[in-house]
């Protein structure tokens, strides 16, 4: 992928706008830290624009960050000024990449109490034949890493399949379907069986399992079972519709490309999900607070062990530097990336996105999280 450029026009000063509801000294303090650090999502990130939105037990907080200023307008490659970044709005739809993740994984662990599946039940019994590669991968058990027989479900939740990426061929822009995405990856070579490698096959075949034990694509089961129940009005799994829905603002490749349209098929159940703050706070908050799944999925979920700490299922933790461990994940996708995080209870929960592949300071993340949920703690983002 090519290097990010950097854009003239994301120049300080930067405009930052807050919106709090119920505040409280310990919110002010905590408003304080993350209202210093978004900005830099900007300046240092080069993120066109940025925003966040916070839910804890005090109220609700969102602000936005944007360049100001037209002293050092970017030129187009019509040589035409570009327009200043348009803020991003509460209410905007975006594309949410591999949030979509922790959506399947809630179906399958659903689908799991149900006894409709197990976890320890292999690819092979639910998509006979279709995981059959030819590398030469192999765990500690002997087990090949692109055999479908020798592959849990348990396994795919986890990341720890050992199947290699598709995206790695597709570069997560060419749409495919799920059966393409499995042949592009069974014919690189496999990454080894039972250690943590992230992969989007794996997801890409939950998706398929879903549909073969219900009946109904992942899609369908997702909107039923968690997106009408919570009423995520806002959240949807648009298939191959390439616009987003309004309102929406624009999106920007890493090559400062408008790539705001886009083939959703080229993520599927690894990461096709379109959503907005207020609908992704609300779902991690049902998650974790129990609302979604008993007590015994919800253990399967937060447990490290099979990724030797790096993953649970469509969950991932992250412990900060005032010792609290928050739960969530990350989506990226040509031209959006969004980061989730919450306490393990769902009571506070935080999610921020820029409008762009990714932040390209890897430090301001963590800053901005240590931020919010350690607002005590002396911060050098």
């Amino acid at each position: 992928m090519t290097l990010r450029k950097p854009m003239a026009h994301l120049a300080v000063p930067v405009a930052l706008f807050l919106l709090a509801v119920a505040p409280t000294a310990s919110r002010a303090q905590v408003a304080a830290g993350t209202d210093a650090v978004l900005p830099l999502l900007v300046t240092r990130g080069h993120a066109p624009a940025a925003a966040l939105l916070a839910d804890d037990p005090s109220g609700t907080r969102y602000a936005h960050a944007e360049a100001e200023g037209e002293d050092e307008a970017e030129v187009g490659r019509d040589g035409t000024p570009e327009q200043r970044p348009e803020p991003l709005r509460r209410a905007d739809h975006f594309r949410a990449g591999s949030i979509t993740k922790t959506f399947i994984a809630t179906v399958v662990l659903q689908l799991a109490a149900e006894h409709r599946l197990s976890l320890s039940d292999s690819v092979e019994d639910h998509l006979p034949g279709l995981v059959r590669g030819e590398g030469g991968g192999r765990g500690d058990d002997g087990g090949r890493g692109d055999d479908g027989r020798h592959i849990t479900l348990r396994a795919l939740l986890t990341h720890t399949s050992g199947l290699a990426d598709f995206t790695a061929v597709t570069g997560g822009t060419t749409p495919v379907t799920p059966r393409q995405a499995v042949r592009l990856a069974l014919a690189l070579p496999p990454a080894v069986p039972g250690r943590f490698f992230y992969s989007n096959t794996n997801y890409v075949l939950l998706g398929l399992v879903i549909e073969q034990v219900t009946g109904n694509s992942y899609a369908t089961e997702a909107e039923r079972r968690v997106i009408a129940p919570l009423r995520l009005t806002g959240t949807s799994f648009p298939g191959a519709r390439s616009s987003l829905p309004e309102p929406h603002g624009r999106a920007y490749s890493a090559d400062g490309s408008d790539v705001t349209d886009l083939d959703p098929r080229a993520a599927g159940a690894a990461g096709e999900l379109v959503t907005t703050l207020p609908d992704v706070n609300r779902f991690y908050g049902a998650l974790l607070g129990g609302d979604l799944l008993g007590p015994r999925q919800l253990r399967e979920m937060l447990d490290t062990g099979t990724a030797h700490g790096a993953y649970g299922m469509g969950l991932y933790p992250v412990r900060l530097p005032c010792g609290t461990t928050v739960w969530g994940h990350n989506g990226r996708i040509s031209g959006s990336y969004v980061r989730t995080a919450a306490t393990v209870d769902g009571r506070h929960v935080l999610t921020y996105r820029v409008n762009t592949d990714a932040p390209e300071d890897p430090d301001l993340e963590p800053a901005l999280l240590a931020a919010e949920f350690c607002p005590r703690t002396p911060r050098r983002p």
